[in-house]
């Protein structure tokens, strides 16, 4: 069996090989070339577990995730678990993979090909709200799918955005970064704007003047009672772009609008449909986008089984036994 840490993770794989990776499980979600259960969420007092199986054609795994967003106060992680790779045949488990690197990177590499496909080619600035793992990590695709010249943060803990800082420039070389000190002002500066929050309200002002124009990548609510976008964006869109289906109950960004009509059902579309159908690409980027990911097993399993085969070819990783 092999053990494959962070450092064995991040040492045998490309930012751009799991983009690429995640563009492709679009499709196969779109074929429905999977199966997928439910996910399973347990949550007790405020704390939450999840449990994420998936079977493709030759291979199948489960990850185990905590997510404790208490965490954040105590500079631990927010995020931690493991994934399991079983063999499809016999069911044994030929690999196990840091959950939180995995799913830092799968998530990413999620925001980072909605960039890809909902953002003109042009752009040049980016702004964050959530200056967490998650954060730092979607920068770092985001970064790798457009050319960014300056990166703009914003955080509810001032206290921790010097250090964020100082990383972000520290792995993302030749970019300007810079904090502010209100959401409206991030989205003023900011061509595409990341929000990796927590939050159970939106996290910027109700003025739809400010969302004009703009490309939205919204990774972090991720159940019904949370929201990071105000009706003003709702009102300035065409579509919504979603990763799964399921996203539509599952995060408040969409069920709550959708309950209360300001959303209409068939204003969504997967991500999926729009890379294999969409005829008006150039000129639906021109305008207002927003990308809404709470994410899937399907990616877990695909980029799990990518990193699992390229430690194997490379000799990466610790072989143990049970």
């Amino acid at each position: 069996m092999l053990y494959l840490n962070e450092k064995d993770i991040n040492k045998c794989i490309t930012l751009n090989e799991i983009m690429d990776e995640i563009e492709k499980t679009f499709i196969l979600y779109e074929k429905n070339k999977f199966y997928m259960p439910d996910r399973i969420h347990v949550d007790y007092k405020n704390k939450t577990i999840l449990y994420m199986p998936c079977f493709l054609e030759n291979i199948f795994g489960t990850k185990f995730l905590t997510v404790f967003p208490e965490n954040r106060k105590k500079s631990r992680p927010v995020i931690d678990g493991l994934m399991l790779l079983n063999d499809y045949d016999t069911g044994e488990t030929i690999s196990i993979l840091d959950g939180k690197t995995l799913t830092a990177l799968r998530t990413g590499a999620v925001g980072g090909t909605g960039i890809r496909h909902i953002t003109p080619k042009d752009v040049k600035t980016v702004g964050l709200v959530g200056a967490g793992v998650q954060g730092f990590n979607q920068l770092r695709f985001a970064c790798e799918a457009r050319d960014i010249e300056k990166i703009i943060v914003f955080d509810l803990f001032k206290e921790k955005l010097p250090d964020f800082i100082q990383k972000v420039k520290e792995q993302i070389s030749g970019v300007e970064v810079v904090s502010v000190e209100n959401t409206e002002e991030l989205l003023k500066e900011s061509d595409i704007v990341i929000t990796t929050t927590t939050s159970n309200e939106p996290v910027f002002p109700n003025k739809k003047e400010l969302f004009k124009g703009k490309n939205f990548i919204g990774i972090g609510s991720y159940k019904p009672n949370m929201r990071e976008y105000p009706d003003a964006l709702i009102s300035v869109l065409n579509k919504v772009y979603i990763d799964t289906e399921f996203a539509k109950e599952e995060t408040g960004d969409l069920s709550n609008p959708l309950e209360r009509g300001l959303l209409k059902d068939n204003q969504i579309e997967t991500l999926g449909n729009y890379i294999l159908y969409e005829k008006n690409k150039e000129e639906i980027i021109k305008g207002t986008t927003w990308f809404k990911s709470v994410g899937m097993a399907l990616f877990d399993i695909v980029v799990a089984h990518l990193i699992y085969n390229k430690a194997k070819e490379k000799g990466i990783g610790q072989e143990i036994e049970l």
